[in-house]
C-alpha cells in the first residue's frame, strides 16, 4: 500500500507541477499582450507632444497573435516584420527603451535614432528588422531560413506580414522558393481586413481564402481567430512544431482588427471607410478582455492581479519615456554612419 500510495503522491505532484507551469505560461501571455497595449497606448498619448517625429503604426486590437508566437519560439530563432512592428518586437523580447528612444529618433534607440518606428532592429533577440515598403521583409527572412539551411542550423525565421502584402508578387516569389528549397519559415498573415482605407473586397476575389490560396501553392496552411489566444498558441505551437520536425514553410493566417487609425494615434471611424458599428463587433472581440475575463473565471489570476501587472507595466513604460527623453540625439557626423546608400 505504502508503495502504491507513493506512486500516487508522485503522480499528483506532477500533475500539479504541470497546471501550475501552465497557467503560469497563461499568465506571462497575458501580461504580454497588456504590455503591448499600454506601450502603444502611451505612444498615442504622447504622440501629439511633436517629440516624436516619425510615422507610427499602432497595432492595438491585434496583440494576441505576435504574443502567441513568440511563445513557441526560441531566442535564436530570427523575425523579421512590417511597417505596424512594435508589437512583434516586443514580443519577441526587443529592448522598450531602446525602441521609445528610436522613435524619439535618439541616438540610444535601436536603430541609433536612424530608423524611427517602421525601422526596428535588434540582432540580440533575433528580431532583424522591420521595413517601411509593404512585403519588403518577406525576402529577408527568406534568406534568413536559407542561411540557417546553408549553416544546418535548427533556427526558423518568423516572416510577419500583413493581408496587403499578399497582393506583392515578392510574397509568391519568395513561398514558392521556400517551399521548393524546404525552408524552415513561419509565414504570419494578420489580416486585418484593411490596407490603409481599402477593404479587402476592393484588393482582392470576395470567395478567395488567403490561407486556402497559400495551400494552393503548395504550403501547409491554417487559419485561426487572431482575437483568441488560446487558438493563437495552439494553432501556432502546432505549425511552428510541424517546422521544426519535417521542415520546410509553414503558412498561418489569423482574422484580426485594428482599433486605431492606419497611421498615427487616433480612431477613425469617423471617415467614412469603415462603420462605427463594424468596429464595435470587433472591439467586443477584444483578445486582451476576454483572455483576462476567461483567466479570471478560471480562478488563475485575480483583480488584484490585473492591478499589479498593470502598476508594473506602467512604472516600466515611464522608464522607457524617461530614458527616450533624457537620450541625446545623434550627432550630425554620424548621419551616414551604418546606412546603405
Amino acid at each position: 500500500m505504502d508503495e502504491k500510495f507513493k506512486s500516487l503522491s508522485k503522480k499528483l505532484i506532477k500533475r500539479k507541477r504541470k497546471i501550475m507551469d501552465e497557467n503560469i505560461k497563461k499568465i506571462n501571455l497575458l501580461k504580454t499582450m497588456m504590455r503591448i497595449r499600454a506601450v502603444e497606448e502611451k505612444i498615442a498619448a504622447e504622440y501629439n507632444n511633436q517629440r516624436m517625429r516619425c510615422p507610427t503604426h499602432l497595432s492595438i486590437g491585434q496583440e494576441a497573435v505576435p504574443s502567441a508566437i513568440s511563445s513557441c519560439i526560441n531566442k535564436n530563432d530570427f523575425a523579421v516584420s512590417t511597417h505596424r512592428g512594435h508589437a512583434h518586437y516586443l514580443a519577441k523580447g526587443g529592448d522598450l527603451k531602446a525602441m521609445i528612444a528610436e522613435i524619439y529618433g535618439k541616438e540610444t534607440g535601436c536603430s541609433k535614432g536612424k530608423g524611427g518606428s517602421m525601422h526596428l532592429i535588434d540582432t540580440k533577440v533575433g528580431f532583424m528588422g522591420t521595413s517601411a515598403i509593404v512585403g519588403n521583409s518577406i525576402p529577408v527572412g527568406v534568406g534568413l531560413a536559407l542561411s540557417c539551411k546553408l549553416k544546418k542550423s535548427d533556427q526558423i525565421s518568423i516572416v510577419y506580414l500583413g493581408d496587403g502584402a499578399v497582393e506583392e508578387g515578392v510574397f509568391y516569389e519568395s513561398l514558392n522558393f521556400s517551399i521548393l528549397q524546404k525552408l524552415r519559415v513561419l509565414f504570419v498573415c494578420e489580416n486585418n481586413l484593411y490596407s490603409v482605407y481599402s477593404p479587402l473586397d476592393v484588393r482582392q476575389p470576395r470567395d478567395r481564402k488567403i490561407a486556402s490560396m497559400a495551400k494552393g501553392i503548395g504550403a501547409k496552411s491554417e487559419h485561426g481567430d487572431g482575437n483568441n489566444m488560446e487558438e493563437c498558441l495552439n494553432i501556432s505551437r502546432q505549425a511552428i512544431n510541424t517546422i521544426r520536425k519535417e521542415g520546410g514553410p509553414f503558412f498561418l493566417e489569423f482574422a484580426t482588427y485594428r482599433h486605431r487609425e492606419h497611421c498615427g494615434p487616433n480612431y477613425d471611424n469617423d471617415i467614412g471607410y469603415r462603420t462605427m458599428e463594424e468596429f464595435k463587433t470587433w472591439e467586443l472581440k477584444d483578445p486582451i478582455l476576454n483572455y483576462q475575463n476567461w483567466l479570471l473565471k478560471l480562478g488563475i489570476i485575480s483583480n488584484k492581479d490585473l492591478e499589479n501587472f498593470e502598476k508594473s507595466i506602467n512604472e516600466e513604460i515611464e522608464q522607457a519615456f524617461e530614458f527616450a527623453e533624457n537620450s541625446n540625439f545623434p550627432p550630425r557626423a554620424e548621419a551616414l554612419k551604418g546606412v546603405y546608400h
